[in-house]
């Protein structure tokens, strides 16, 4: 019994010498952990100080009036077209220019034999002398009737035949005269003569070769002559541009201006006006046949000539213009970034128009006071603080075109 009460004992001190272990144990890790979150505190770096505001340059938007301009492609066209064709046949004896000239009206081309029209010029010649003195004979015989009337020498009768024979012999002597005039005109047309000034093509026949006359179409084709002074431009418009030329002449404007640009040229050199609409849409395409006129004395501009053409849209227009570097995409719409009064950065979402000399015109959401970043917009944060200067929006003449995501927009120029 005795040694069962010391078992009980001892096992009862191994328990609580293995308790004090482990709660002295505890105690040691606390102390340890404790201790290493105080070096940690002690010995960590400081904090990294709030970054400075970013540097951009702010300025207000330019007000500069512009003029709008609708864009079209179109070829050029001659302003007059002839085919050159002979009025009388013939065997052709000479050709008077070289393929290509360019020729003035009345310049001899083509000349046709004129021996067998001198022969029948003189023929009518002929016959109308002819007519003339039988005109004269008939007029003295008349004469001396009259003269015999008062002694009742001859009647009334012979009398009405020698009147009747005079006016016949004046008819023949009108008729005489009117072939001699037709003879002369086909000897006449036997030089075949510009009708009008322009370019000439080549020539369709050589010296040698007969050729057929008649009106219309039924003579030979000898070239054809196109005027280029002016020029014609056509292109096809919208019912937009229809409805906009019709108010333009209901209120008694000048005709709309255009600007054309050639493919191998930078800008719009070649200045016109538009001066022609068609009378009727195409009910197909819902377009209209439109024509600008444009002066072409060196005769650079030719027949077929693809070009651009800018056609102005309307007056003038006062307009804020920004660097067009200065746009930002969101998503699907186009913003600036300004500096409101408290100088932290603010979105503005805006629409645009178009481009001038770099320059992108904002057709809403910018007010003329805005203080648009211009440069420095990749640090620009929205609603962080920023440090402004002040800087200057001018226009570059010699900017680039836009992007190519660019949104599509009529053109503008600065407006003089």
């Amino acid at each position: 019994m005795n040694m069962l009460t010391h078992d009980i004992a001892a096992a009862n001190d191994d328990r609580l010498g293995r308790s004090r272990t482990v709660r002295n144990g505890s105690i040691a890790l606390v102390a340890l952990l404790l201790a290493g979150g105080a070096w940690k505190l002690t010995h960590q770096a400081p904090a990294a100080a709030a970054p400075p505001p970013a540097n951009v340059t702010i300025a207000a938007p330019l007000a500069r009036d512009v003029r709008a301009w609708d864009d079209y492609i179109g070829r050029f066209a001659p302003s007059k077209t002839v085919e050159v064709r002979p009025r009388v046949s013939g065997q052709v004896v000479g050709v008077h220019f070289k393929d290509g000239d360019i020729v003035r009206q009345g310049q001899l081309l083509f000349t046709i034999d004129p021996r067998p029209f001198a022969a029948a010029l003189a023929e009518a010649r002929a016959n109308a002398a002819s007519a003339r003195s039988t005109l004269a004979l008939a007029r003295s015989d008349l004469a001396r009737a009259n003269r015999l009337v008062g002694d009742e020498a001859i009647s009334a009768g012979e009398v009405d035949a020698l009147k009747a024979r005079v006016q016949a012999a004046d008819a023949a002597v009108a008729a005489a005269d009117a072939r001699v005039r037709e003879k002369a005109l086909d000897t006449e047309f036997t030089q075949v003569r510009a009708p009008i000034t322009g370019r000439i093509s080549d020539r369709r026949v050589d010296a040698g070769n007969q050729v057929a006359g008649g009106e219309g179409t039924t003579g030979s084709l000898l070239t054809t002559i196109n005027a280029l002074d002016p020029i014609y431009f056509t292109f096809d418009g919208s019912e937009a541009l229809f409805l906009k030329a019709q108010r333009a002449r209901a209120a008694g404007t000048a005709a709309s201006p255009v600007e054309i640009q050639l493919q191998d040229e930078a800008g719009y050199r070649w200045k016109g006006q538009l001066d022609f609409t068609d009378n009727g849409l195409d009910p197909r395409s819902g377009t209209i046949r439109g024509r600008a006129v444009l002066h072409n004395p060196n005769y650079f501009l030719t027949p077929g000539m693809f070009g651009n053409m800018r056609l102005a849209s309307g007056g003038t227009q006062r307009a804020l213009l920004v660097p067009d570097a200065a746009i930002q995409t969101d998503q699907a719409r186009k913003t600036l970034l300004v500096v409101g009064q408290d100088g932290k950065v603010v979105v503005k979402p805006v629409t645009l128009g178009p481009v001038v000399d770099g320059l992108r015109v904002i057709a809403t959401g910018l007010l003329p006071t805005d203080k648009v970043i211009i440069s420095g917009t990749q640090m620009a944060l929205p609603g962080m603080p920023v440090q402004a200067t002040a800087g200057r929006i001018a226009p570059e003449a010699n900017a680039g075109a836009p992007a190519a995501d660019a949104p599509a927009a009529a053109e503008a120029t600065f407006a003089r």
